[in-house]
């Protein structure tokens, strides 16, 4: 192995991946710890932070066991918009970790409803409690006025390190940084009662912030990035008006902005993809939140026994049965944290394989719309869509996608991709001088589904779904 192998630490809503990766031989070990969020009355998503550091410290220790050797930085993705509140001087959690899929701070965005249009230009973000800002002011308002309230990356660094840092990209999530300046905002931090918190110093995505010994002997921790935006990075998706899509526990579409934050007119957000060699990329995205977690729910109702058993169940015909499986709010581009799953033409002869097949055709068609409104706000039509992320192993899924989006759908070829991104960063941290060809590794789609419907089969299914769509948020107002 070379010195300059990586040890990349995926630490995700679902579980923690460790992987340590290899310039010439590629991932020569893997860790995964599972992570079990707590979904509590009233919209409440909580992690156990401690459990959160231990996935971190115990994937990491074992996949360095497994390679065997050595290696030259530690580099991290985290969730993005998962916060806490912590003590600074003993490292000590003072609240639970609040996930992004929250929808408690609900209020205090209603509260700020007036300044929706102001928010959105200075940060290029929607007023949602799914980013950072809300959730610490709930946080503060509810939980604990003590220590410091950051998101879960600088938490997990400031105990490997000693370090207070979150990177650009975690930072253009929070609804407190200007998008364009690049740098925490104080008429944002005012709105949001954050004036008087001390925050974490800004920092590239290919910057080294400090050193640790928490797998063993002193290690350069280097290469900081939200999750999805490491999987864009991985996917090679460098050019303005590429895009993929992660599916995880939510399934998050991304395309490449370039240089330039496209200010959505539809309901997506634009963020820091990265900042690598001196240089900002932007992105424009969209979430779903329901996607690995509609297929848990899936599993514990009943329908199936493992995610495994999705395509032996699903089968190519829903006989009617349409889903709209908003099991934690729609997102993108409507932007409803009180939605709730809608069922439609379910009958007495309907079946656990329709339904199975149902959610999976819902989750496909929240992509399909994600990608026509990206198509909208970049005046650039996708002409093809990479995936990656655990649920592409449902073929069923992926026809799904490439059926409703009418777009060819390229399967990403290893289970890693963030974890290559993540990689990817932490070797341009401790090798400047490297490009992004070179620190990236080139993992051309091991599959590309094709559309199998006619566009006019989907243009009609698509149509059903916002029908049933629109009168399930109706039904919500009271119409």
């Amino acid at each position: 192995m070379t010195a300059d192998a990586v040890l990349a630490i995926d630490q995700g809503t679902s579980a923690t991946k460790a992987v340590v990766v290899s310039p010439v031989d590629g991932v020569i070990a893997s860790e995964e710890i599972a992570l079990h969020p707590q979904y509590l009355a009233g919209g409440g998503v909580e992690q156990d932070p401690l459990a959160l550091l231990e996935s971190v410290l115990d994937a990491g220790r074992r996949a360095l066991a497994r390679a065997g050797s050595r290696v030259g930085v530690v580099a991290i993705a985290n969730q993005g918009e998962t916060v806490l509140a912590w003590d600074p001087d003993s490292g000590r959690p003072l609240s639970p970790a609040i996930v992004w899929q929250d929808r408690r701070a609900s209020g205090v965005c209603a509260e700020l409803d007036a300044h929706r249009e102001m928010v959105a230009a200075m940060t290029g973000l929607v007023l949602d409690p799914y980013f950072s800002a809300p959730k610490m002011t709930w946080l503060r308002r509810n939980l604990t006025s003590e220590g410091v309230v950051t998101t879960t990356d600088s938490w997990l660094i400031h105990r490997l390190t000693g370090e207070f840092v979150t990177d650009v990209s975690t930072a253009s999530r929070s609804l407190v940084m200007n998008i364009d300046r690049v740098e925490w905002d104080e008429r944002l931090l005012e709105l949001f009662a954050l004036s008087d918190e001390r925050l974490p110093r800004i920092v590239a995505s290919d910057e080294c912030v400090g050193t640790t010994t928490a797998f063993g002997e002193a290690i350069t921790v280097g290469g900081l990035i939200v999750d999805q935006q490491a999987a864009l990075l991985a996917q090679r998706c460098w050019a303005s008006g590429e895009a993929k899509c992660t599916f995880g526990t939510g399934a998050f579409l991304l395309a490449n902005t370039g240089p330039r934050v496209v200010r959505s007119v539809a309901g997506l957000t634009s963020s820091v993809a990265w900042r690598i060699h001196g240089s900002t990329v932007y992105c424009i995205d969209g979430q779903i939140y329901a996607a690995g977690s509609a297929v848990r729910w899936l599993i514990e109702m009943g329908f199936i026994s493992h995610a495994r058993d999705l395509d032996a169940l699903a089968t190519d015909d829903a006989a009617g049965v349409v889903c709209v499986p908003a099991l934690a709010g729609l997102a993108a581009p409507w932007w409803r944290p009180d939605a709730t799953a809608t069922f439609a033409g379910v009958t007495l002869a309907t079946r656990p394989a329709h339904i199975v097949t149902a959610v999976l055709q819902g989750i496909a068609a929240q992509v399909a719309e994600l990608a026509d409104v990206i198509a909208q706000d970049t005046g650039q039509r996708l002409r093809s869509l990479r995936v990656d992320g655990g649920l592409i192993q449902s073929r069923v899924l992926m026809q799904g996608v490439a059926d409703l989006t009418q777009l060819p759908i390229g399967l990403y070829p290893s289970a890693h991709a963030t974890a290559l991104g993540t990689a990817a960063l932490g070797r341009l941290s401790i090798q400047p001088g490297l490009t992004l060809e070179q620190a990236v590794p080139d993992q051309n789609p091991r599959t590309t589904l094709e559309p199998r419907w006619s566009p006019e089969k989907a243009r009609e299914f698509r149509e059903r779904w916002r029908r049933i769509t629109a009168s399930a948020l109706s039904q919500k107002d009271g119409g």
